[in-house]
């Protein structure tokens, strides 16, 4: 039996999107990232989730109404939760109200205190001093996602902000984060996650990272903090791995989402993608 991947404190570990029209939204997505999804909720609530995933192992989740919404809420880009759909990204923590107590000493916000996700485990809603969400999730059942890095998976959540500096003071005093300028980005690590995945689901990690290609730390990269695009809007970002970037972005338009812009690095091939309930994210083909 394949290991099930476990994610330390502090590491982002999971994503979901919620939106208006649940079966519509799964419908992207499966034809998008090939995803299959199973019902977490039980039958007569007002709330579904669905848990996506990609070659029988849990990838996200989706949420919204048990019942569309009108089509004009729809036509906005509604959420489940009545703002505008978008993807979220959770960090896990070992105890949900510890943290939460980390991260208002460190001057954020709960938006919502710990709450059970039935036998999953717990989840927080919090925001930074810049008002910026993230999710909390203390893992019961459900650990986190299980596959990652592949065509189809979660790549890594990125945070859009102006103020990196407020940012990082806030995130290593409730996450213990530490961050590293290379160049043409900011890199958020967590001390000793390489050192975890090498002994539980990767154990070549550190021997394959060794080369002058990626910046030192890289194992324990948990994603980065990057400048705020023109035009968009500041806030955790997430990203998926795509065989071919060009590809995607033609799925993504034929089933009626829409492209924002693309861009070529010496590493990845990406776009920002809008999928058609309005959330956004990044489809990225890495080059190497």
């Amino acid at each position: 039996m394949t290991e099930q991947r476990t994610y330390p404190e502090g590491v982002t570990s999971w994503v979901d999107t919620e939106q208006a029209d649940v079966d519509a939204a799964a419908d992207f997505y499966s034809g998008l990232f090939g995803w299959t999804f199973d019902e977490a909720t039980p039958p007569g609530v007002p709330f579904r989730y669905l848990i996506a995933r990609l070659d029988g192992q849990d990838v996200g989740g989706l949420g919204g109404p048990s019942t569309p919404a009108a089509p004009a809420a729809q036509d906005a880009g509604s959420g489940g939760g009545g703002g505008a759909a978008r993807w979220h990204t959770y960090v896990a923590v070992d105890d949900a109200v510890a943290a939460t107590g980390r991260v208002e000493e460190a001057g954020g916000a709960v938006v919502q205190p710990p709450t059970a996700a039935g036998e999953g485990g717990r989840s927080v809603v919090v925001r930074d001093p810049q008002g910026l969400e993230v999710r909390l999730w203390e893992a019961r059942r459900r650990l986190g996602s299980q596959v990652t890095n592949v065509p189809g998976a979660w790549n890594f959540s990125d945070l859009h902000t102006d103020e990196p500096a407020a940012a990082q003071q806030f995130y290593t005093r409730a996450f213990g984060w530490e961050f590293a300028d290379v160049g043409f980005a900011t890199m958020i690590r967590v001390p000793g996650y390489g050192d975890h995945l090498a002994s539980t689901t990767d154990p070549g990690i550190h021997e394959r990272q060794s080369g002058a290609t990626v910046p030192p730390g890289f194992a324990d990269a948990i994603g980065w903090v990057v400048p705020v695009a023109p035009d968009a809007e500041p806030g955790w970002h997430v990203t998926f791995t795509v065989a071919e970037r060009d590809a995607a972005a033609d799925r993504v338009v034929r089933l009626g989402g829409s492209v924002v812009r693309t861009g070529d690095s010496d590493w990845t091939r990406t776009a920002v993608v809008c999928d058609p309930q309005g959330a956004v994210f990044t489809v990225s083909q890495f080059l190497g």
